[in-house]
C-alpha cells in the first residue's frame, strides 16, 4: 500500500497504554495510504470496491499482528473467511487523498472475530468510511469452522479487552433498512 503523508487517525489509546498489547501495539498502528488514480470511478471519487480493498489490507495487517500470517496459514492449513461485512461511506475521497485506517477488535469467541475499521481522511481528520466484519477461523481442508489456537485466542482476547474500554463505534451493529413512514 502506498505511504501516506503524515496523518493521524483518531487514537486507539487502549492499544498504546494497555499492558495486554505488549508486542502488538507497533503492528497495530494505523495503516496509511493514498487514493490512486485507478481507484477513481465515474463519479470522480474513490470507487466502493477500493474502500473494501483498503479495509481488507487493514484486516490482513491485524491478522498478521496476532499471528495469523502467511506462515501460520501454510503451517496450520487454517485461515479466516468473512461471514458478513458492512461498509458505511461517510465522506468522499478523491484522487491523491491521504488516509489512515485504524482497527479495533470488538469481539472474539472460539471461532469468530468481530472487527471494526475506521478510515480517516488526513486532510481534515474526518472519518470517511467505516468497515465492520465478522470473520470465521476455518480449517481449509475440511472447509469448516475451527477454534483459534490458544496463543491467537489469547492475543485476540487481550485486544478485545483493551478495545472494550472505548465507546462502541456509532456505526457498529447497524442494519440496512428503510424507516417506515406514515402514509407510505
Amino acid at each position: 500500500m502506498p505511504t501516506a503523508p503524515e496523518c493521524s487517525s483518531p487514537p486507539c489509546l487502549a492499544h498504546e497504554i494497555d499492558p495486554a498489547y505488549q508486542g502488538l501495539a507497533p503492528a497495530l498502528a494505523p495503516l496509511a495510504g493514498t487514493v490512486a488514480p485507478e481507484w477513481i470511478d465515474y463519479n470522480g471519487h474513490m470507487n466502493v470496491a477500493c474502500y473494501v480493498m483498503a479495509f481488507d489490507r487493514a484486516t490482513d495487517a491485524l491478522l498478521d499482528a496476532v499471528g495469523m500470517d502467511a506462515a501460520y496459514r501454510a503451517a496450520s492449513a487454517c485461515s479466516v473467511f468473512v461471514l458478513e461485512m458492512h461498509v458505511n461511506y461517510l465522506q468522499e475521497l478523491t484522487v491523491g487523498a491521504a488516509y489512515t485506517i485504524a482497527s479495533r477488535v470488538l469481539g472474539a469467541d472460539a471461532k469468530r472475530l468481530h472487527l471494526f475499521h475506521t478510515l480517516t481522511r488526513c486532510a481534515d481528520g474526518v472519518a470517511a468510511a467505516t468497515n465492520e466484519l465478522m470473520l470465521l477461523h476455518v480449517d481449509l481442508g475440511a472447509r469448516r469452522g475451527r477454534p483459534f489456537p490458544a496463543a491467537i485466542a489469547d492475543r485476540l482476547a487481550a485486544l478485545q479487552a483493551a478495545d472494550a474500554r472505548q465507546p462502541c463505534p456509532e456505526q457498529a451493529g447497524r442494519r440496512i433498512t428503510l424507516p417506515v413512514r406514515a402514509g407510505g
